[in-house]
């Protein structure tokens, strides 16, 4: 298993080497759900320290994210816009970085283990697809390099949706 932790070298080459293995995985792929699918476990197996990754899908009809490809454990299912992180990141259109979710206000447990939080709107041509949700048993979990590069990761993973 490839994570940041035995892999010697910077957080950027780290970074750097997952988003080339997510490119590599997408190349020529056009479906959504076999590719948020594939950058989902990859994550999962990259990321130290985390215990849920997945996205949310904003479901324009019903003004909601739904719950898409994830890794880790069941997961609330339908998240209004405007509610919680991932809600409150898909309205705004802006990462957010949570070190602490239960000082967020409205934030929503679907697993108690979880202490901090980094949130990624997927947004496309003006027009929101949904967000990364990447959870954190340990408060305080994320920072602003790895925002700087998960945002890259999601920006390349948008070039395949």
């Amino acid at each position: 298993m490839f994570n940041a932790e035995n892999y010697q070298g910077t957080k950027e080459k780290n970074f750097d080497l997952v988003t080339k293995q997510l490119k590599a995985l997408l190349d020529g792929e056009p479906n959504q759900i076999a590719n948020l699918s594939n950058a989902s476990a990859l994550l999962g197996q990259f990321l130290d320290r985390i215990n849920w990754v997945g996205f949310y899908l904003y479901e324009e009809e019903s003004n909601q994210l739904v719950l898409g490809p994830f890794q880790g454990l069941p997961a609330c299912v339908r998240i209004p816009l405007g509610r919680g992180v991932c809600g409150t990141s898909a309205s705004e259109r802006k990462t957010l970085v949570i070190e602490d979710v239960h000082q967020f206000p409205g934030h929503i447990a679907c697993d108690a283990a979880s202490q901090s939080e980094i949130v990624i709107p997927l947004v496309k041509d003006d027009k929101l697809i949904g967000v990364l949700d990447i959870d954190s048993p340990e408060k305080s979990r994320f920072d602003q390099e790895d925002q700087k590069y998960l945002e890259a990761f999601a920006n390349e993973l948008l070039l395949h949706l």
